[in-house]
């Protein structure tokens, strides 16, 4: 007898192989369905089941309790550093063990251009999925006004695109 989880409720078709996407979530598609990156639509049967991301034991240690710490992607795809000992009761709807939590936001990096728009200097800022843009180190946000505040440049960049830095590269010597 076949096992009800490996097949599609919609069409009753085995689901494929598990595929992790670029921003680290794992699915699982029906066999008779497929994703097109060009019209960005499921052809064929639309159904995906969503798996949970294992959590991975990081090599740092708890600043509350010295235990490891995991890394840990929620279903929305955001991420944080989280103790080991740490969990939820689903019937009490509160935290259990240790309550550590470090959210991963993005790395933000200087740069060495100025803004289009006010002339302060750019920033590369990658998000936590490894999105990058170049925006203007003025930029904020006010979270109670729920605004953004300062200079609103940004430039979102391509995957595999870098901005140009003129960090010294003028001064190399000629490849032979």
């Amino acid at each position: 007898m076949s096992d009800f989880s490996d097949v599609c409720p919609k069409c009753s078709s085995p689901l494929g192989d598990p595929i992790e996407t670029k921003t680290g979530k794992k699915l699982q598609r029906c066999s008779m369905g497929s994703w097109n990156p060009q019209t960005k639509q499921n052809e064929g049967c639309g159904f995906v089941k969503w798996l949970l991301v294992e959590p991975k034991e990081l090599d740092e240690k708890c600043p509350k309790c010295d235990s490891a710490l995991i890394l840990q992607t929620t279903r929305f795809g955001k991420k944080m550093k989280k103790c080991s000992r740490g969990g939820w009761d689903k019937e009490t709807k509160q935290a259990t063990g240790c309550d550590y939590v470090e959210w991963i936001n993005g790395i933000i990096e200087t740069l060495e251009e100025k803004c289009p728009d006010c002339s302060e200097s750019l920033i590369l800022f990658t998000t936590s999925s490894g999105k990058k843009m170049k925006k203007c180190s003025t930029a904020g946000w006010d979270r109670e006004k729920r605004v953004a505040t300062g200079c609103t440049y940004i430039q979102w960049l391509k995957p595999g695109e870098e901005p140009k830095s003129s960090a010294g590269e003028e001064f190399l010597p000629p490849e032979e």
